[in-house]
């Protein structure tokens, strides 16, 4: 071992005055010298000793290793990521996407196409488009986006892709343009409480949605406040359900969202609403303190269980008219549908609560909780009765979500009874394959900041490739979108803000 080391300690000073080509051959000349000095030093073994040991370990010898030429796959090149959205709000762009129109009393929207975009998902990295869309994107069928494919909608990092046998990697940037269908919401218009410089406050009518959600995009209060007030970047204070009108509050700045944010989270905030419900609301105040559980978020249904979230609401009766109640509510807590879920667990669901005045709940309507039924049997009976009254819409679910919740059979019946023209195979594989001049694919797009993309021209013809183009549904009468639930008054430190009392709230309403 002290050979070694002068070894070593002489050949490091030598390699600082050698040439690299000299310095390589040098080494193997004193590998070998070293070799034989510790061989000379080791002693012989007697006859024994060569016997019991091991035989010597067999040098490996050196290869090169073969790579194999890089798959298709690996050569493909993958850009890196980047911001996408470059803001919270919406540009005058996306407001130009489509436009309204007011039909029966509703607020429509012209169909419109839309780009659907998102990163690669880390479970999707290594496998191929077909698996995705066949596995994840189970809306349609493999068929559909093939079509897609070959009509240039599916893009993969900005460029069409028409081999869905691809196999995705990270970063990969997806891209599905489609023809987008938006239902039609009640034609009220959205009446301004106050507006100022730290805040916008307005009434929110029934069946409105305060952000993009779901198939609301444009039918939106967040949109239609840009689009038709010039009111941009707002931020979200607090939020309503679609079907529940009232006072809506937005900052206009970040700071003041804050401020009011933590009266919220410290409970500071005071809100009262108003309600009709059914039967005789006890005249004594009523307080409910059932914990709250979301049974699906998809199609929005919560109920009464141990394990759900603590919440607190207070009721306080107005009138009585025979047949239904005007109740006042004083929620303490925000779960969701939190008044409407103490309503029916107290046996006085609001008289047109799509959702939990239903007898899907059973013969009690879910009173004190009893339902006698799973959640998957809850949901499968919901969607049924709603699938009856062809009023799905009014549940806020579209049919391309009921499959992933009910399975196909649920699914087919939705099929059946949607009043998609009979067409023959034929002629519906045409339609699939074949662009016309109308479709996204020979049209010029408008190409947003954003990387999405609209179509304004020939917003009114069919879609050969859209299946929401083949069905035709019925309008909603406008009365048929709102729920008799109102949020009448937010107070605050340094705020209050109250809205009219509905009509459907009056002491002397006859419904019609």
């Amino acid at each position: 071992m002290r050979l070694f080391l002068k070894i070593s300690e002489w050949w490091w000073c030598f390699s600082l005055f050698v040439e690299p080509g000299a310095y390589r051959e040098s080494v193997a000349t004193a590998a070998s010298i070293l070799a034989s000095k510790i061989m000379e030093e080791k002693p012989d073994l007697e006859p024994s000793e060569k016997e019991s040991s091991p035989p010597p370990v067999k040098r490996r010898r050196l290869w090169t290793r073969q790579v194999k030429p890089p798959e298709e796959s690996e050569k493909r090149y993958v850009p890196p990521p980047k911001r996408r959205n470059p803001g919270v709000s919406f540009s005058e762009t996306h407001f130009a996407e489509t436009s309204y129109y007011f039909e029966g009393g509703l607020r429509k929207v012209r169909p419109y196409y839309f780009d659907f975009q998102t990163y690669c998902k880390g479970r999707w990295v290594g496998k191929s488009l077909l698996h995705v869309f066949g596995t994840e994107f189970r809306a349609q069928p493999l068929e559909y986006y093939r079509a897609a494919a070959k009509a240039g909608r599916l893009r993969l990092n900005e460029q069409p892709v028409r081999d869905l046998s691809v196999i995705l990697k990270n970063n990969d940037f997806l891209q599905n343009t489609i023809h987008r269908h938006e239902p039609p919401v009640t034609a009220q218009a959205i009446e301004f409480l106050e507006e100022n410089n730290e805040v916008v406050v307005v009434d929110k009518p029934s069946s409105l949605p305060v952000h993009p959600c779901g198939r609301f995009r444009h039918n939106t209060v967040i949109f239609i406040l840009g689009k038709e007030h010039n009111l941009k970047e707002l931020h979200t204070i607090h939020r309503l359900d679609r079907l529940t009108s009232g006072v809506l509050m937005f900052a206009k700045s970040a700071e003041v969202s804050k401020k009011i944010d933590e009266q919220v989270r410290l409970r500071q905030l005071e809100k009262e609403y108003v309600c009709r419900v059914f039967g005789e609301f006890p005249e004594s105040e009523v307080t409910c303190e059932e914990p709250i559980l979301v049974v699906s978020y998809k199609v929005g249904v919560c109920r009464v269980d141990p394990k759900g979230k603590p919440c607190k609401t207070v009721f306080r009766r107005l009138s009585y008219n025979g047949k239904t109640s005007v109740v006042k509510c004083f929620p303490y807590t925000g779960r969701t549908h939190q008044i409407r879920v103490h309503l029916q667990f107290l046996g006085h669901p609001i008289v047109n609560d799509p959702i939990y005045n239903t007898d899907a709940w059973g013969p009690e309507k879910g009173k004190d909780g009893n339902i006698n039924k799973t959640d998957e049997e809850l949901l499968q009976a919901l969607l049924e009765e709603h699938l009856s009254k062809q009023s799905l819409g009014i549940l806020d679910i579209a049919e391309e979500d009921l499959k992933p919740i009910v399975g196909d059979q649920l699914q087919k019946a939705v099929q059946l009874t949607s009043g998609t023209p009979k067409e023959s195979k034929d002629e519906e594989k045409s339609g699939i394959l074949v662009c016309s001049r109308s479709s996204v694919c020979q049209a010029e797009l408008d190409q947003m900041d954003c990387g999405e993309t609209c179509l304004n021209e020939h917003q009114d013809e069919k879609d050969p490739l859209c299946g929401e183009c083949k069905i035709v549904r019925p309008d909603p009468l406008p009365k048929d979108l709102v729920m008799y639930l109102h949020a009448l008054r937010y107070k605050g430190a340094g705020f209050e803000y109250c809205s009219k009392i509905p009509a459907w709230a009056q002491d002397d309403w006859e419904e019609t």
